[in-house]
């Protein structure tokens, strides 16, 4: 780990995807998200109507804000350094291009990219590099820049993961519901980008298995959700189809644990909590599932040993490969 001066100012940049702020923005969002590509009325019209029941916009940015804010106080309270945490979006503002103009004007010494997911993927966290990357490449004057490329095996992640899976456990038994299948969920991908070599699936098995060894036995699955409406074949199965097979099979209860996601938004309070669980209803199955991350201190933990642990500069570009579109 390279050891940071006492008076270097490190600015650290958090990534993800976005979300729309307004019902308003749900049209020009999902327009980016799709690069550009028409989005009909109808889509636009079923995605208003999904962010209308959970709030009105994505919480995406104001509990990534909250992250950022927790992590700066974490990182400033451990460390002689001055950080400052930021947040850019890749698909919607503040966008990435415009924080980094932001952080270069505060006249930081180094910048610390740290995506809000630990799973390495060229379709997220690749974007994400390239967007700083083509950021990086207008400045006159360039702090030192580190990437990290995933932070799955930080072991206080493991710790809050296995501690959210123990909390959701005694949740159900107290319900009288004492051995439930636990079902670990992740955002599908495109199965040709995993057969291309691509780290996400293995990172996220990596995970799995770390925080399983923390628990006693379970009866765990893996299961994969919220895939994009394209053609192709994507990562599965799908957890629709896993909760099937549980209710088929005369299960009662079902834990999951959207452990591919580290803050509430739509996949989480839209797919998982309305439409998974009224799903499992349907089956006389009673769905829990973990709280998410958000800004649990175990997990603010986890983020400062990523951002500690990120090596000093390298000139290399990361060119991430341009995501295609999942709606």
């Amino acid at each position: 780990m390279s050891r940071i001066s006492e008076d270097e100012r490190t600015a650290v940049l958090l990534t993800a995807v976005g979300g729309p702020n307004s019902l308003d923005e749900v049209g020009p969002f999902l327009l980016d998200v799709r690069g550009g590509r028409p989005t009909s009325d109808d889509l636009v019209n079923e995605f208003r109507e999904r962010y209308r029941r959970i709030g009105g916009k994505s919480p995406l940015l104001d509990i990534s804000r909250a992250q950022a804010n927790a992590l700066e106080g974490r990182l400033n309270g451990d460390d002689r350094a001055t950080y400052r945490c930021y947040v850019g979006m890749r698909n919607w503002r503040p966008y990435i291009r415009d924080v980094i103009s932001e952080v270069v004007a505060d006249g930081v010494d180094r910048l610390v990219v740290l995506p809000l997911t630990p799973y390495y993927s060229r379709r997220s966290v690749g974007a994400y590099f390239a967007a700083a990357d083509a950021a990086l490449s207008t400045v006159a004057r360039l702090p030192d820049v580190a990437y990290v490329e995933s932070w799955n095996t930080e072991p206080a992640l493991i710790g809050m993961f296995a501690a959210k899976v123990r909390e959701g456990l005694e949740l159900l038994a107290q319900r009288s519901f004492h051995d439930p299948v636990v079902v670990f969920t992740a955002h599908s991908l495109p199965k040709k980008l995993i057969d291309g070599g691509d780290p996400y699936e293995r990172e996220l098995s990596e995970t799995m298995a770390l925080v399983l060894r923390r628990l006693p036995p379970l009866r765990a699955r893996m299961a994969w959700q919220s895939a994009g409406r394209t053609d192709e074949a994507w990562l599965g199965p799908p957890l629709e189809e896993v909760l099937e097979e549980i209710g088929t099979t005369g299960e009662k209860a079902v834990l999951v644990v959207p452990f591919g996601f580290v803050s509430d938004h739509l996949e989480i309070l839209y797919d998982v909590d309305i439409e998974a669980r009224a799903f499992a209803s349907e089956r006389g199955l009673q769905l829990e599932r973990t709280d998410s991350p958000n800004t649990d201190p175990g997990f603010i933990d986890a983020m400062a040993a990523a951002v500690r642990s990120a090596g000093h500069p390298s000139s290399r570009s990361r060119s991430g490969e341009s995501p295609t579109p999942v709606i």
